[in-house]
């Protein structure tokens, strides 16, 4: 792992990657190594060829991107100002596609994700399951895995 100089997390939804940035920032640390963060949106709506309703649709994914950033600076900020540089990236497309992107053009050595089985809304939201990434990731790959939250 001491050739580990570039680490990017994956981060789908920021409320439950939180994990996964954590260890991103924790072995970023510990291996002196550059930090980055993707936040993939997909449009799964895919605005084109929709009659009607386009400009409510048009305006919640607006909204989605807005958002995504907002939290994403918000969860790294404090971690830019203890010394350890966090380079943001947003991307709009289809997420595998995306994050493949950003790993051949920042030359990542580690790609973190949450481990976990994607349900309908994030089938939904992210398009393809982690698998396709496992498949095509040209470097190595970290799953974090989150624990299950307690149901009453």
């Amino acid at each position: 792992m001491s050739e580990c100089k570039r680490i990017l997390v994956v981060s789908r939804m920021i409320q439950t990657c939180q994990k996964a940035i954590q260890t991103g920032i924790s072995l970023a640390r510990k291996y002196n190594a550059e930090l980055y963060v993707i936040h993939p949106i997909h449009n799964p709506f895919s605005l084109k060829g929709w009659g009607v309703g386009t400009l409510s649709l048009k305006d919640e994914y607006d909204k989605l991107l807005k958002d995504a950033r907002y939290q994403l600076s918000e969860l790294i900020k404090d971690e830019n100002t203890t010394g350890l540089t966090i380079t943001e990236i947003v991307r709009e497309g289809e997420p595998t596609e995306e994050i493949l992107k950003a790993v051949k053009e920042n030359e990542i050595d580690l790609l973190i994700m949450l481990a976990h089985e994607e349900g309908r809304m994030e089938h939904l939201l992210f398009g393809h399951s982690n698998d396709e990434l496992v498949r095509k990731m040209p470097c190595s790959l970290m799953l974090v895995k989150k624990e299950a939250e307690a149901t009453r």
